[in-house]
């Protein structure tokens, strides 16, 4: 159990109030873990935070409700998480956006500009309100979750594939900065997911069966089988993973 051991540590997950967000805090919590979770409204960040505290005992989980697009949230986020827990030990930049579908062609300024501040350039803010005190720890790890549409072109959300791909790219250049203290920085690269923010996919159940008969366990994932890659990768059990993305789909992307 000490390989996945979370006792003592904090963590701060962001869009953690449902879906991948919520079970990676579930998760992190039970395997000893502080949780902060975040969203933007507070009611359903409150709701999740009383859950973990009943099961795991009081004091396992607050919520801090902040807009990742408001760089003063963030600011605040980080500042009230050190003044009830005292550190962060382990940053989940999960939250992300995608207002927009369709051919490039067709993006406005305003939609192409929120995808990329909202999933790429928040991240990097959050990041560097966090990682100066894992450096001088020489202890930390940074996970960012990004998607296996960063890994392909698709002519209906290439915008927010090119943010994704950027979050990759994003875990890689901080891993080589930040190795030399002992900071670990990664993304996980998830498939199709049963989350309210993919529901388009899977609602409807012939699009579901297209976009799942490809992939050779022919199902969609669910949040909590996203989140036990993720506490692997916060927990001593990958100490030496460092600027990687771990692909996590069904084997979606290695069928086509």
């Amino acid at each position: 159990m000490e390989l996945f051991d979370l006792s003592g540590k904090v963590a701060i997950i962001t869009g953690s109030s449902k879906g991948i967000g919520k079970a990676i805090a579930e998760r992190l919590a039970e395997h000893g873990a502080k949780v902060v979770i975040s969203s933007r409204k507070a009611e359903p960040c409150e709701a999740v935070a009383q859950a973990i505290n009943e099961k795991h005992g009081e004091g396992r989980a607050i919520a801090i409700p902040a807009n990742i697009a408001s760089k003063d949230d963030l600011q605040r986020l980080v500042d009230d998480t050190r003044a009830v827990f005292g550190k962060i030990d382990i940053l989940v930049c999960n939250a992300a956006t995608n207002p927009y579908a369709g051919p490039m062609a067709g993006i406005s300024d305003d939609q192409f500009g929120k995808i990329l501040q909202n999933n790429v350039v928040s991240n990097h803010w959050l990041i560097q309100m966090v990682a100066p005190e894992m450096l001088e720890r020489n202890d930390g790890s940074i996970l960012i979750i990004s998607s296996i549409g960063g890994l392909r072109g698709n002519a209906l959300i290439g915008a927010y594939n090119i943010s994704k791909a950027a979050d990759m790219q994003l875990a890689r250049n901080l891993a080589v900065e930040y190795g030399p203290q002992n900071v670990r920085v990664n993304c996980i690269a998830p498939g199709l997911i049963k989350t309210d923010f993919a529901r388009y996919l899977w609602e409807d159940p012939q699009t579901l069966k297209s976009v799942t008969e490809p992939a050779p366990l022919k199902r969609i994932g669910l949040p909590d089988e996203i989140a036990g890659t993720a506490v692997y990768l916060c927990s001593p059990a990958s100490a030496y993973v460092t600027g990687q993305t771990l692909v996590v789909d069904g084997g979606l992307t290695i069928a086509w």
